[in-house]
């Protein structure tokens, strides 16, 4: 019976799915690469809900308060996140269009939320009341934001009608209109110092800081960015400022007149947005060691050390990016990105020890009662404690000597085994190892006898290396008298080796080149030197 051919589909390679990265695979990793890497992943938070597979991620927020819970703004939701578990513990829908922006007040007891439509809410973090409704914008309000400090009334926004507004929140009122951009205004952060101090950025390119105090004559800075502004940070002194536009994070100098200090351009696609980080282990002195936290489209977070002006870290993602946070114990960082993920890390706090004088194993005071994790007996680590502790000004540290490692020729130097070790050192090959041996033993008055004793092969290896190294000047005065000393002991052995006999004719070869090179360099030298006698005296 006929049979139809089968018919056999195309097939294709499939490449993996990616995952996050860091560029310090396969090297030594760095104490700082080692931090960054410590924040590990307890879960992949996918999609919040069945609908949020294609709605971004537009803001994460922390709550400046301990348990440190943070929002995240998705859709027409915000979602609560507990800063123990994270684990989503509450949503937040109330809203009149899709969530834009989200934002703790300084004690972490109200959350701040603009729309597309334009309107801020207000609403309790822990019972989700909606408190206020804040309308006046024309536009999505993509920018909300507390002062950082004591006030606790005002709230400042921004939104794609290109003003910056600064509320009341209790009457519901806006106080100033803060007008000066021409574009989209999409990010802005309140001075760390002052409560009154603000600065916005705009998609005309713009960055403009604001004094409440002195509303009416306009911004009290303007600062050119030179591409559509995505994110802009206070730096922790309040003096300088961050600012991320297209591929580009630029550094300004605000107390030194809106001067322009670093230009970072380490990402391939925009820059969507920034945070503050910290680096170190809970102490006050490793604590204020910042560092600027940086997305991208191109699905890299970079962190770039501003004290230095360089990049320290770098890890990717497989998704774009568009919003970061930073827990600010440094225990959590949270990125979302452009397809409803979130990747949340979380850094495995270490056990310290503390001893009666309130220093941890790594030598450093403990800030906070609080903090201090006492080992007990019952704890292995309790007898290794100490083991790690790194040396303070009024330790005395002692170190063990470090253990010689002897090479072979040495031990049997050691054991009086003469032979053996100049066989061991032919062996090696090493020319300055074997002229070694052979002057301690001339001093021990060795050499002869282990050349006398030497067998056929062993005595083969000493010619060998007699024909190779005889002429070299470095060498020349001992070797050579050697070769005449094994010509005269070993005659017989020569005489029925044809490979010795080689060897020797090899090396008669290269003395008599020698010769012919030395007194051509005589005969040069007999012309030369009366030249220069006479030179000298004309001279």
């Amino acid at each position: 019976t006929d049979c139809c051919p089968a018919t056999m589909a195309e097939t294709f390679p499939v490449k993996p799915k990616l995952r996050p990265t860091s560029d310090g695979t396969g090297e030594t990793a760095k104490p700082e690469a080692k931090y960054w890497r410590s924040f590990r992943k307890p879960k992949d938070v996918e999609a919040i809900a069945s609908e949020s597979f294609l709605y971004p991620i537009s803001s994460v927020s922390f709550s400046p308060v301990v348990p440190h819970d943070f929002a995240a703004a998705h859709s027409a939701t915000v979602t609560l996140f507990s800063g123990k578990t994270l684990e989503a513990k509450s949503k937040i829908t109330d809203l009149s269009g899709s969530a834009a922006s989200a934002a703790f007040r300084c004690d972490g007891k109200l959350l701040a939320v603009g729309d597309s439509t334009g309107a801020v809410h207000v609403f309790e973090a822990k019972s989700r009341s909606h408190l206020r409704r804040l309308r006046g914008h024309a536009a999505a309000a993509r920018l909300v934001c507390y002062p950082r400090a004591a006030d606790k009334l005002h709230l400042l926004s921004g939104g794609d009608d290109s003003v910056v507004k600064y509320w009341d929140v209790t009457t519901e009122t806006c106080l100033f209109d803060l007008l000066g951009h021409k574009d989209y205004v999409r990010c802005g952060d309140s001075s760390p110092v002052s409560d009154e101090m603000f600065v916005s950025g705009s998609y005309d390119h713009r960055i403009k800081l604001w004094d409440v105090r002195v509303s009416s004559s306009g911004s009290v800075m303007e600062l050119k960015h030179g591409l559509p502004v995505e994110s802009v940070i206070y730096l922790p002194s309040g003096g300088l400022i961050a600012s991320s536009g297209g591929n580009v994070v630029k550094i300004w100098d605000v107390i030194g007149g809106g001067k322009l200090l670093h230009t970072m351009e380490s990402h391939n696609k925009t820059v969507t947005d920034l945070c503050m980080g910290k680096v170190g282990y809970g102490t006050s002195e490793d604590a204020e060691q910042c560092r600027i936290l940086s997305v991208s489209l191109d699905g890299y977070m970079k962190v770039f050390d501003f004290s230095k002006f360089k990049i320290t870290y770098s890890m990717r993602f497989p998704q774009p990016l568009l919003s970061v946070g930073f827990s600010p114990d440094c225990s959590t960082r949270v990125i979302g990105t452009s397809k409803g993920n979130l990747y949340i890390g979380r850094r495995k706090k270490k056990l310290e020890t503390v001893d009666e004088g309130g220093y941890s194993e790594w030598g450093a005071p403990l800030a906070d009662e609080h903090q201090r994790k006492v080992l007990r007996p019952t704890h292995f680590r309790y007898f290794t404690r100490g083991q790690s502790r790194r040396p303070a000004e009024r330790d005395y540290l002692v170190k063990r000597p470090k253990k010689v490692k002897f090479a072979k020729h040495d031990k049997l130097f050691k054991k009086f085994r003469h032979k053996e070790a100049f066989v061991a050192a032919l062996t090696s090959g090493d020319s300055g190892k074997v002229v070694a041996v052979m002057e301690e033993l001339v001093a021990r008055k060795k050499l002869l006898s282990c050349v006398s004793n030497l067998e056929g092969s062993e005595l083969n290896l000493l010619v060998e290396f007699l024909q190779k190294n005889a002429t070299r000047p470095i060498y020349a005065g001992l070797l050579m008298n050697l070769a005449l000393k094994v010509i005269e002991f070993r005659v017989k052995d020569i005489r029925s080796d044809q490979q010795l006999r080689e060897h020797l004719r090899n090396l008669k070869q290269a003395v008599e080149e020698e010769t012919r090179i030395q007194q051509s360099l005589l005969e040069i030298q007999g012309i030369v030197s009366p030249i220069l006698k006479i030179a000298a005296k004309r001279s």
